[in-house]
């Protein structure tokens, strides 16, 4: 499996050096990183949602080595916020944090994070839209809950993701399915052992079904963060027979992967909401994405041949 070797690689210095120098680096990334900029990354807001579709925005990074570069982090969100204020989408764009960017890693970092996500929680929620805080790997799982659970007694639209391969993870999603919360659910991009987690792609799937049956029978609002045709098939399945209408769950994708999938399930009235993000410190990121599925990662060996 080439999975767990790409992700080893999104930790490696040399590696890092190695492809942010190739020429084609650049026009591989662009495809699953628009901008690098608020600026940059206006025209896409304002293209996507005049399609008809919704975001959640993410500003990429996740080396965050002191208090400082946390607060810069924290800082960037909150321009964000300013920006989709001033184009009044607050409504149709959400925004993803991970909590390693707003410093959980560093001494103090559970009581860091919650200090510099909390007024980026309130300026969203003073727009009209919320945040949803990305699942990271599960070392940093009950951090990110009881951070979750503590800013939801505030702003109790406050999302959150959890990851199908993850043995954990049908508890956390029985807790979680309560009237009110937010839940995405994806299969998951960290590589984790095999005594915390599925290895088999059967396996993750076979979970992420039971899951997602477990979100769609609850009563909060469930969020299915897949691209795999089979996997949305399901979802609708197992929400007309929960009884939900179509504004009562969504899809999510990333930017820049099966687009046409974006605009067809909007047209069919779903909710559809493009995973977008934006910065410069793209490589943790961009590495997940080629891990995630073999079809991105032959998308960047043919451009590294065509190109070379």
């Amino acid at each position: 499996m080439l999975g767990p070797v790409i992700l080893a690689a999104s930790r490696s210095d040399q590696m890092r050096r190695l492809i942010s120098a190739a020429p084609v680096t650049k026009q591989v990334v662009d495809r699953f990183i628009p901008g690098e900029t608020v600026d940059e990354i206006v025209p896409i807001v304002q293209d996507l949602t005049a399609k008809g579709l919704e975001l959640t925005m993410d500003v990429v990074g996740e080396d965050i080595t002191t208090p400082e570069q946390a607060a810069a982090a924290r800082d960037a969100y909150l321009t964000l916020v300013d920006r989709l204020a001033e184009l009044e989408l607050g409504t149709r764009a959400e925004m993803s944090i991970k909590l390693s960017m707003f410093g959980q890693a560093l001494e103090g970092g559970h009581e860091l994070a919650l200090a510099n996500v909390r007024p980026v929680v309130e300026a969203a929620a003073a727009i009209g839209t919320t945040v949803t805080l990305d699942a990271e790997d599960h070392t940093t799982l009950d951090s990110m809950f009881a951070i979750h659970e503590e800013l939801r007694k505030d702003f109790p639209q406050t999302g959150c993701v959890i990851q199908a391969y993850l043995f954990r993870t049908e508890s956390d999603a029985r807790r979680l399915a309560e009237a009110g919360s937010r839940v995405r659910l994806v299969k998951g991009a960290y590589k984790e052992p095999a005594e915390v987690a599925y290895q088999q792609k059967h396996e993750i799937d076979k979970a992420y079904v039971r899951i997602l049956r477990i979100l769609m029978e609850g009563e909060g609002y469930p969020m299915v963060g897949s691209h795999d045709p089979r996997l949305i098939s399901i979802a609708q399945e197992l929400a007309r027979r929960a009884g939900r209408k179509l504004d009562e769950y969504e899809f999510q994708m990333l930017y820049g992967i099966r687009s046409d999938e974006h605009l067809r399930l909007a047209a069919e009235g779903h909710r559809m909401r493009v995973y977008t993000a934006y910065g410069t410190d793209w490589y943790g990121y961009f590495m997940r994405r080629l891990a995630e599925k073999p079809a991105n990662l032959l998308f960047f060996a043919r451009s590294t041949l065509t190109k070379g």
